[in-house]
């Protein structure tokens, strides 16, 4: 079995852990909001054996440092490209799940020249609706909350928290699971700042206001991927499909049984669907005048 291992680097002064292994064209993995490279961990051996894997945790989660700052879509794609430049890649299929997703599209726009392909699984950024816990986020006091939630997490994930999440719609599992270990690393002060200020970066209590399906047309020129989870409690299927119709000569793939987390629910299809899908597509090779002219030809 392919090696992985788990290494830190300094970027402008903060410390960025991230995970690497194997051997092939490079696949970046950005997780979710609340997770970290860890959540990756079911596939990451299997796309090992095809690929070179960079998973790092970005600033305000994992091991990676947490400091008072900037957590805009903006800055954690210039997080990508500066981890992947200073380690030496030129460009990378870049894949995305959640939170990542969003900044995978958003890598995309301000780097096309790093991408060589695009994968969005269960992506924010793609349409209004997304789960009550994350709205709720965005509302005054939620930092004095959020402690509170995070301690019992910790005692009795099993107990409350189950239930709670099963009046969300999140069922045992992947989700639940993923959910529950996410709103634990909240009891970190560090983290729980990062959390904040992220979703509120991209979400307000409506929803999502964050959304790319304005710009989803220079995706043309880019091979792009959507995986969903046809259960995903926390942001609806319904979301791909609609991007699909706005993203030309992209392909959708929809997990019957999955819900938010579908490269944990059928890691070894979603490796397999990963593997496939790079093998039947030319990596892009977007230059600023290719964005140029698909934008001009979008506004004429």
């Amino acid at each position: 079995m392919t090696s992985l291992v788990t290494r830190e680097i300094s970027l402008h002064g903060n410390r960025v852990t991230y995970r690497t292994g194997g051997d092939g064209p490079l696949l970046v993995l950005i997780h979710g909001i609340t997770s970290s490279s860890a959540s990756w961990e079911p596939v990451l051996p299997l796309l090992a054996e095809r690929f070179t894997v960079l998973a790092p945790d970005l600033l305000g989660h994992g091991q990676s440092d947490k400091p008072a700052g900037d957590y805009s879509l903006g800055s954690h794609a210039c997080l990508v490209r500066d981890l992947m430049l200073t380690l030496g890649h030129d460009s990378a299929t870049i894949a995305g799940h959640s939170l990542g997703g969003g900044i995978a599209m958003q890598v995309a726009y301000q780097f096309p020249e790093l991408v060589d392909r695009l994968v969005l699984v269960s992506s924010g950024g793609l349409g209004r609706e997304v789960s009550l816990f994350l709205r709720a986020v965005t509302l005054p006091g939620a930092e004095l909350v959020l402690p509170m939630i995070a301690s019992q997490a910790v005692l009795n994930a099993g107990g409350w928290f189950a239930r709670a999440a099963g009046h969300l719609g999140l069922r045992a599992g992947a989700d639940l699971g993923e959910i529950a270990r996410g709103i634990a690393s909240l009891s970190d002060v560090g983290a729980r700042r990062a959390f904040v200020h992220t979703a509120r970066s991209v979400i307000d209590a409506g929803g999502q206001r964050v959304d790319a399906r304005d710009r989803l047309y220079l995706a043309q020129a880019v091979p792009s991927l959507l995986i969903w989870g046809e259960r995903d409690p926390i942001i609806p299927a319904v979301h791909g499909v609609r991007a699909q119709k706005l993203m030309p000569g992209s392909r959708l793939e929809l997990f019957e049984r999955a819900g938010h987390f579908a490269h944990l629910d059928e890691p070894i299809r979603f490796a397999g669907l990963m593997r496939e899908f790079v093998a039947a597509t030319e990596p892009a090779r977007v230059g600023l005048d290719d964005a140029r002219e698909l934008m001009l030809r979008h506004a004429s």
